[in-house]
């Protein structure tokens, strides 16, 4: 019997976007002997070109390539699809970091790495994706919390907690991206809108607010975590 594991990977398509002959033919044979289902570009409009035709669920891309900026291709294939995109990338920095987060990507692999992470990481996509389709999932709960979206009801030990409705947006948006490294600007432009990306005095308050009000501890979270410098992650 097949563990659980090569079922799911079986079940999913990876789009690769890589320039490097040699990278892309090694992360195309590692991904296709764990039983995903590969189509490879090597440039961004390629790689792009083939979105329409492949509808994967994770996309690796590299920043570097000869046809377009990696910020830019980002914004495109976010814009056009839903899949998870891992950044696999030698650009270290956490500035470009940032930047490949901010403009939708999911995750980042700083080159050179382990096939073994790189596959662990996808599995972990693909098994948050797989919850996310078989949650009916108006209703989360964690620690003492649980949330109805649906009826905008939220309930600590059984006890109702008021939460405006900006933090009730704010939690919905954590919620449903469990595990991911959100940045500031992402936050807050899903909250406020484009025009707030450069406010991240909102975030602050609001996120305290919501800590207090749903942590056991707020100066020590469990649940909702600060990433220093980039954003914020949410942990059931």
């Amino acid at each position: 019997m097949k563990p659980q594991h090569w079922i799911l990977m079986c079940n999913s398509q990876v789009l690769i976007i890589e320039d490097d002959l040699d990278v892309r033919q090694a992360l195309s044979s590692a991904l296709a002997g764990a039983g995903l289902t590969i189509s490879a570009a090597e440039t961004g409009t390629m790689g792009l070109a083939l979105l329409r035709e492949c509808s994967p669920d994770v996309i690796l891309a590299d920043l570097g390539l000869p046809d377009m900026e990696g910020s830019d291709l980002i914004t495109d294939l976010r814009a056009r699809s839903a899949a998870t995109i891992i950044v696999v990338s030698a650009r270290h920095h956490e500035t470009e970091k940032i930047a490949a987060l901010d403009h939708g990507a999911d995750d980042y692999l700083t080159k050179p790495f382990g096939v073994g992470e790189l596959l662990a990481r996808v599995r972990a996509h693909l098994r948050r994706k797989q919850t996310a389709r078989t949650n009916t999932a108006n209703e989360v709960t964690f620690g003492e919390i649980t949330v109805d979206f649906a009826t905008r009801n939220v309930f600590r030990s059984g006890r109702p907690v008021h939460l405006t409705p900006i933090e009730l947006k704010l939690l919905s948006i954590l919620t449903a991206n469990e595990g991911r490294v959100l940045t500031h600007a992402e936050m807050l432009r899903q909250a406020w809108g484009p025009a707030y990306e450069e406010r991240p005095q909102y975030l602050r308050i609001h996120m305290a607010h919501l800590r207090q009000k749903l942590e056991e501890s707020s100066t020590q979270p469990r649940h909702f975590l600060t990433e220093t410098g980039v954003g914020y992650r949410f942990r059931r």
